[in-house]
């Protein structure tokens, strides 16, 4: 409850300290980082799963609870047991499930790779410092390893991006600035690893031939006819409402 409260103070402190103009810099950064993540689930998460004939759509029904929890409150592990549970209904085995999911919240982190390596280029850009496709790709890789095993610790990725700014050379001034809007970013990032760690379980299943496409046929089966059956009682409600 005091979260809203605490995101207001930080963003009402950096607007007081470097003006009102930050809120388009902050705009261009969450558009950004919102359409990148978009972009890598299309581009990346999509593919993989026509590759293994798995259906994308199911997968997104089956974690719509984890992965809308995961966005509001941004904490990845509150997500985890539900999620691991939906896994194992949509046919993903319970072995697989327990070791894959638990140990892609230290190695696959991919929201929070993307976000800090956006939040770099920001940092480095409002210092007005250019740098090379070969620097932007040695940070790249350097955030791939040293973001490993953030996602239990709350605004870590700001301590990992303090890091990375110093060993670069680049001023540090930027973190303060980004603080003020890093609880919005944090809930994009989070929702794309829930959902990237829930795709790579399905693959790993499929690739130990583990996967079961019929358990996964009824399930997206099933919520169809729930979410139609829930349309249709709204339906029935507005009309006697009416």
């Amino acid at each position: 409850r005091f979260a809203p409260i605490g995101v207001f103070g930080a963003i009402s402190a950096t607007i007081g300290q470097n003006g009102i103009a930050i809120l388009k810099s902050y705009a261009k950064l969450i558009g950004i980082t919102y359409l990148s993540l978009i972009a890598f689930v299309i581009l990346v998460l999509v593919i993989a799963c026509k590759i293994i004939k798995v259906s994308f759509r199911g997968i997104l029904r089956a974690i719509k609870d984890p992965a809308l929890l995961a966005f509001t409150t941004a904490s990845s592990e509150a997500a985890l047991p539900k999620a691991m549970s939906q896994m194992e209904k949509f046919g993903v085995p319970k072995s697989i499930v327990s070791f894959v999911m638990p140990m892609g919240y230290t190695f696959n982190l991919d929201g929070s790779t993307l976000y800090l390596t956006l939040a770099t280029l920001f940092c480095a850009q409002i210092a007005g410092i250019n740098l090379s496709i070969e620097q932007q790709l040695m940070i790249m890789f350097t955030l791939m390893l040293t973001s490993k095993g953030i996602a239990g610790v709350p605004r870590v990725s700001l301590v990992i991006l303090t890091g990375t700014l110093t060993s670069f050379g680049l001023p540090v001034v930027g973190v303060a600035i980004l603080l003020g809007i890093d609880q919005i970013l944090d809930m994009g990032r989070t929702t794309v690893n829930l959902i990237g760690n829930c795709v790579a379980t399905t693959v790993v299943a499929k690739w130990e031939n583990e996967f079961d496409y019929d358990k996964m046929k009824e399930f997206v089966r099933q919520s169809k006819e729930e979410s139609l059956g829930h349309d249709i009682q709204q339906t029935i409600e507005q009309i006697k409402e009416g």
